[in-house]
């Protein structure tokens, strides 16, 4: 599948193509690295990260800021998190045995405690070195979003996500920093500033349902595919689809509900998926 437009840079098509050429020692050919590890290591080839991508969709343009109301983008960038990790090859979930457990019920293991260059990522990494028994991706979401009730898990939290992601964004040239005054408070805002960076954002999400859909969530691009679900659990998926005319926001939204409304345990147990990605679609979905 065609990579979408935007913020995915090119791959280094000789070192792919020497990687499939190389034998190793038994004589058989090396297995490529995944897409993963060309897409989503640590060689600063994606420009923005899942986290950053789900906020800037929540944050409106001119003001600066998410809706007050929306009381679902904290977990949900805690999702993305556990995501980027997934796809970093920092994590994963532990099979699911002759039991077949369900994606729920089955822990977060430590891949590889590399540091990613991401604040939030290792900081979230660092927490999983030191977790053991294990958790579930569920459990994971409400430690590092603070929405436990075991008060021993409490350090787990990730604090000022929003603001730490926003500044990111700003490094990024992507938003920009005001103080704006709400009668008894200040408060700080990141107004957009790449309209670029935003439209492209936009215009993939759209394709992705639209003009780019393909139908099978297997041949979709893993990014695409979480971008999706998670902005929807983070409730500012329709930020991206309400420019769309009636007709196309109507195909959008039917083609958003059969992903949603697929078989999750059927999904990631197909070869080549990604489970914890699945994982944590499931912990929104349940």
């Amino acid at each position: 599948m065609d990579r979408p437009d935007g913020l995915i840079q090119r791959r280094n098509i000789h070192r792919e193509a020497n990687d499939r050429n190389q034998e190793d020692s038994d004589g058989e050919k090396r297995r490529p690295s995944s897409d993963d590890d060309l897409e989503d290591g640590d060689s600063k080839q994606t420009r923005l990260t899942l986290m950053e991508e789900v906020l800037l969709l929540g944050l409106k343009d001119k003001e600066g800021y998410t809706s007050f109301w929306n009381d679902c983008i904290s977990s949900g960038l805690r999702g993305c998190i556990l995501i980027e990790l997934a796809l970093r090859g920092r994590v994963e979930l532990e099979k699911a045995g002759l039991r077949r457990k369900s994606l729920l019920n089955r822990k977060v293991l430590l891949r590889s405690d590399q540091p990613t260059g991401d604040v939030l990522l290792d900081e979230a990494l660092k927490h999983m070195k030191e977790t053991d028994p294990p958790e579930t991706v569920q459990a994971w979401i409400e430690y590092l979003s603070g929405e436990s009730w075991n008060p021993l898990k409490l350090r787990y939290q990730l604090r000022n996500v929003r603001e730490r992601l926003a500044k990111n964004l700003v490094e990024k040239g992507v938003l920009t920093t005001e103080k704006q005054n709400f009668l008894v408070f200040d408060m700080t805002t990141h107004p957009l500033t790449d309209n670029v960076t935003k439209t492209k954002l936009v215009k993939k999400v759209q394709d992705s349902v639209l003009s780019r859909w393909v139908g099978d969530p297997q041949r979709m691009d893993r990014r695409v595919l979480s971008l999706i679900y998670l902005a929807h659990a983070s409730d500012v998926l329709e930020n991206a689809f309400a420019p769309l005319s009636d007709d196309d926001y109507e195909v959008a939204m039917k083609r958003v509900r059969d992903l949603l409304d697929l078989d999750l345990d059927t999904e990631a147990a197909k070869p080549n998926a990604n489970d914890l990605m699945w994982s944590v679609f499931a912990a929104f979905i349940k």
